[in-house]
C-alpha cells in the first residue's frame, strides 16, 4: 500500500514539473515588442460577433475547453483534415458550434491585419484571449492572460476518445479527469460554472427526463417541474437539432446562477447536479451559489490553469498562418 502511494505521488511531482516546464515560458507581456496591441486587436473583433450572436460566448468557451482537454492548449481543434479525420470530426466535438471557430478566425484576421503582427501570433494564443473576451463581455470577469502558446501540428479523431467529461460522470470520474490535467476538485466546480452560459441538445441528457431506470422514469435528483419543463422542450422524436440552455435563469449572463440551481434540482446533466448531491462537493456549490465574488476568483484560477495544460512553447510547434491549416 506504502509504495502504491509512493507511485501516486511521485507521478503527480513529474506532472507537476513537466507542466511547470511549459507553462513556465508563458508571459502576460510575451507579445510586447513583437504585437503590443494583440488584447486590443482581438477583443474588438470578439466583440463585433459577439454583438451579431451571443452563442459566440458559450461556443468560444466550450472551443477552448475542448482544445486545451486533447493534446493541451494548442489549437489542435481548429485544424481540419481532407478525410475528416482531426478531432473536429469526432462526435464529441461534431456538436462544437461554428460561431466559436468563425470567433477565431475573425479575431486572427484582425491581429494580421497589422503588419507588425502578421504571422506572429499564434492560434491557441488568439483562442485563449478570445475566450476571456467571451466571459467578460457576458457579464463574467476580466482577467489577464497568459500567452506565448505555439500551435500544434497533429490533430487526429483518435486524441478524442475518453478525452473529455461525459454527461453522466459522477464525482469520482469528473476528479480523475481533471486531476490528469493538474486540475482540482474547486478548479472542476468553478469550470462547471461555464454551464450558466451553456446550452446542450436534448440527446444528451433525455434519459434523465424520460428513461433514467427501472424504477424511475425521471431521475430523482432532478427538480419534477424542470424535468416536465424539459419534456415540453425535447419530445420523444425532437429535431436533434434542438438546443436548451443549460442556465434556465439567466441563460445570457455569465454569472453564479448555475449554482444556485444546482441547489435547486435544476442541473441539466447528472455530471452538473452530482456537483451538489455529492457531499464531497456541496460546499463549494453553497459557498459558490452565495458569493459571486468566490465562483469569480476560483474560476479566474481555474481556466489559467487550464491555459497552461500540455502547451507548446519555445521551438515546439508553429504560428500557423491559417488555423485551420498545418503551415
Amino acid at each position: 500500500m506504502e509504495t502504491k502511494s509512493f507511485f501516486i505521488i511521485l507521478s503527480s511531482v513529474v506532472f507537476s514539473l513537466i507542466m511547470t516546464g511549459a507553462s513556465a515560458q508563458l508571459r502576460e507581456d510575451f507579445y510586447r515588442s513583437t504585437c503590443p496591441n494583440v488584447e486590443s486587436l482581438v477583443r474588438s473583433a470578439v466583440t463585433k460577433k459577439f454583438t451579431q450572436t451571443f452563442v459566440t460566448a458559450p461556443a468560444t468557451l466550450r472551443l477552448f475547453f475542448h482544445d486545451c482537454f486533447v493534446r493541451g492548449c494548442d489549437a489542435s481543434v481548429l485544424l481540419s483534415s481532407p478525410n475528416n479525420r482531426a478531432e473536429k470530426d469526432h462526435p464529441e466535438d461534431i456538436s462544437l458550434a461554428g460561431d466559436g471557430f468563425d470567433t477565431v478566425v475573425k479575431a486572427k484576421e484582425a491581429v494580421d491585419s497589422d503588419p507588425q503582427c502578421r504571422n506572429k501570433v499564434s492560434c491557441a494564443d488568439i483562442l485563449a484571449l478570445a475566450t476571456r473576451d467571451v466571459v467578460s463581455l457576458a457579464g463574467g470577469p476580466f482577467y489577464k492572460v497568459e500567452l506565448g502558446r505555439r500551435d500544434g501540428r497533429i490533430s487526429t479523431i483518435a486524441s478524442v476518445q475518453h478525452k473529455l467529461p461525459q454527461p453522466d460522470f459522477n464525482l469520482d470520474q469528473l476528479n480523475r479527469m481533471f486531476s490528469s490535467h493538474g486540475l482540482d476538485q474547486t478548479d472542476m466546480i468553478a469550470l462547471s460554472g461555464a454551464h450558466t452560459i451553456g446550452f446542450s441538445h436534448c440527446s444528451r441528457f433525455s434519459k434523465r427526463i424520460y428513461n433514467f431506470s427501472p424504477r424511475n422514469r425521471i431521475d430523482p435528483t432532478l427538480n419534477f417541474n424542470y424535468a416536465m419543463q424539459l419534456r415540453g422542450m425535447c419530445p420523444v422524436r425532437v429535431d436533434p437539432r434542438i438546443a436548451i440552455d443549460m442556465d434556465p435563469t439567466t441563460p445570457r449572463i455569465f454569472d453564479n446562477a448555475y449554482y444556485k440551481n444546482l441547489q435547486q434540482g435544476k442541473g441539466l446533466f447528472t455530471s452538473d447536479q452530482i456537483l451538489f448531491t455529492d457531499g464531497r462537493s456541496r460546499d463549494t456549490v453553497v459557498r459558490f451559489a452565495s458569493d459571486k465574488e468566490a465562483f469569480n476568483r476560483a474560476f479566474i484560477s481555474a481556466i489559467t490553469k487550464l491555459g497552461r495544460v500540455g502547451v507548446k512553447t519555445g521551438n515546439q510547434g508553429e504560428i500557423r498562418r491559417d488555423c485551420a491549416l498545418v503551415n
